[in-house]
């Protein structure tokens, strides 16, 4: 089409040469079609400067379907009179055949050699988005009226049809990408795979929604990478980066000029488009660099030079258009505006799916929850236990539990604890750590023994996981108990009067990171007092510091009348916070004040 328009155009006018410019996202122009005299040097190909046509004679461009000069070394004569009479401004002469341009350009052509121009803009709504350029070398070049007017719809039937191939090219590449999310969604939502694996698998992954070299997802807690991918990029600092900017959906096409310390960290990649998505997910499709050689029609850095004239200096268009040779580095291929929207649609999509499987994920991870709670609490002549637990605002289940069991020698154990996260993961790794700790201590181990053992096993087997957790084991005779925390917030100690207060007892650093040689601390539990044990999501939140949390829980249980007992149902509701993130476990070991035959007081 763009050769068609030059023969036609050169064939109307009779110009020696015409080209066809197609102007880049800068507004740089290339030659992508030439017509010319057999004699004449080819321009086909070369690139000229967005300089060589400023701003200003842009707009007229814009203006003007047809702009000619049928002679550069005319003689300008001055309009009369040179002022509108009715407003007193100057002229308006910007739709005038006529009208004079600027000295520099007609310098500009007669450094070309050119002796008469004429152009025809083509628009693309609205905006210059190309020009047919025609120059002649043999002398003066005037265009009849005729001939102007059917260059003007010439024109004006090109762009309608160029515009309507470059929206067909658009439609086409947002419909193959649209074809593809469309396969990519129902692996998407497949309970039974990660988030991240799916999206980076073969059968379709996103590389197949957007053209990339690479492609590397954070989701879920997992990272997972497609295509050509460096095995020392730093995805950390990448998902960190992509977390960092204002909008959801990013692009770069040289990583170096824009961001170079991230450009530092992902050997081989010039350019970019990532999507951020909620609970700090990304989504990046990377792009190598892409080096091509760019031929300019003289060099585009020297746009101008200086001219002395007299005490004035003043700068003139370069006189040298010798092909130039520019290698562009650094840069990789740019992102099309179609595979862009398909991106955002693809974000938009993707909130759909994690919905979907967050709220699946939150009901595994409830049933996992609940079904490693205990069912019953241990019946024990003399003694009391209660225990609630409660999820996060919003249903969100984390690594809460509490157990409750009788050993073999007749001791009652208690245990409340908290694996670090959220999700079914977190509700995972508490099942590993619950049925870990129970196997130990009925097996016989000590409480510092027990938690010393735990703290190995989740080191060697779960290492990217981290919990806190108290244990207490009490003798239902005498009362006598044994505290081991680790990491864990200390149990508060009730007494017969109705008292409460923060047991004095050492902890340890959390399961997973702990010192190897846990402290426990040893107490008598007398007729009528307890133990209270419970989860930092009842005494830390939003609203609530941890200090004010535990003495507001001390408050609760601290009784004036001994006789009237503490609701816990009570103690629950005071305590929780709608905000929190976190959820909330508590436990009640009490022992009655009136003793089974054989105790000791």
């Amino acid at each position: 089409m763009y050769d068609a328009a030059a023969q036609e155009v050169r064939a109307l006018t009779g110009f020696d040469r015409v080209m066809v410019y197609r102007f880049d996202a800068d507004h740089n122009g290339e030659v992508v079609a030439e017509a010319r005299r057999a004699d004449l040097n080819a321009f086909l190909g070369l690139h000229y400067p967005a300089s060589d046509i400023p701003p200003q004679a842009r707009a007229l461009y814009e203006t003007n379907w047809i702009r000619t000069i049928p002679d550069v070394a005319y003689a300008p004569v001055p309009i009369v009179p040179p002022f509108d009479a009715g407003s007193g401004e100057p002229l308006d002469l910007t739709l005038s055949v006529l009208r004079s341009v600027s000295p520099v350009h007609l310098e500009y052509l007669t450094n070309m050699g050119v002796h008469a121009s004429m152009s025809i803009s083509l628009l693309h709504d609205g905006r210059l988005w190309g020009l047919v350029a025609c120059h002649h070398y043999a002398g003066p070049h005037p265009v009849p009226f005729g001939t102007r007017a059917a260059a003007e719809f010439l024109g004006s039937v090109l762009s309608l049809r160029l515009v309507a191939r470059a929206h067909d090219r658009e439609l086409e590449r947002e419909l193959e990408a649209q074809a593809a999310i469309a396969q990519v969604l129902p692996v998407a939502r497949d309970h039974d795979r990660a988030l991240a694996q799916a999206l980076t698998g073969d059968d379709p992954g996103l590389l197949s929604v957007v053209p990339a070299h690479g492609l590397v997802v954070v989701a879920d807690g997992q990272s997972a990478t497609a295509g050509d991918v460096a095995r020392d990029l730093d995805v950390d600092a990448l998902r960190a980066w992509v977390l960092a900017r204002p909008d959801a959906v990013t692009t770069r096409t040289a990583l170096a000029d824009s961001d170079p310390e991230l450009a530092a960290v992902l050997p081989d990649v010039a350019g970019l488009l990532a999507l951020r998505l909620p609970d700090e997910q990304v989504v990046v499709w990377l792009r190598h660099e892409h080096v091509r050689d760019i031929y300019w029609g003289g060099d585009p850095q020297n746009k101008a030079i200086a001219r002395r004239e007299g005490d004035h200096v003043r700068l003139s268009p370069r006189k040298s258009f010798d092909r130039w040779r520019e290698v562009v580095r650094g840069r990789s291929e740019p992102w099309a505006p179609a595979h862009v929207r398909a991106a955002a649609d693809l974000r938009s999509r993707l909130l759909e799916v994690i919905i979907l499987r967050n709220r699946w994920q939150m009901a595994a991870a409830h049933a996992v929850q609940l079904s490693l709670l205990p069912r019953d609490m241990p019946r024990v002549p003399g003694w009391q236990m209660h225990a609630r637990y409660a999820p996060a605002a919003g249903g969100r289940v984390g690594g809460d539990w509490y157990d409750a069991l009788e050993l073999p020698d007749g001791r009652l154990a208690a245990v409340v604890g908290d694996v670090v996260g959220h999700g079914l993961g977190a509700a995972a790794a508490m099942g590993q750590l619950r049925n870990a700790l129970r196997a130990y201590l009925l097996r016989g181990a000590e409480v510092q023994d027990a938690l010393r053992d735990v703290d190995a096993l989740a080191r060697r087997t779960m290492p990217d996981d981290m919990a806190t957790v108290v244990v207490v084991t009490v003798d239902p005779a005498t009362g006598e108990a044994c505290v081991g925390a680790a990491g864990h917030p200390r149990p508060l100690l009730l007494d017969a009067a109705g008292g409460a207060v923060l047991l004095d007892a050492p902890v340890d650093r959390p399961v997973g990171i702990g010192s190897g040689a846990p402290r426990v601390a040893h107490l008598h539990v007398e007729p009528g007092g307890g133990l209270v044990l419970y989860s930092d999501g009842l005494v830390d939140s939003r609203s609530t510091a941890l200090v004010d949390g535990i003495e507001r829980l001390v408050a609760a249980f601290d009784r004036p009348d001994p006789t009237v007992p503490v609701d816990i149902d009570d103690v629950m509701a005071q305590c929780q916070d709608p905000d929190s993130k976190d959820d909330m476990t508590l436990l009640l070991l009490c022992r009655d004040l009136d003793l089974p035959p054989g105790a000791a007081a």
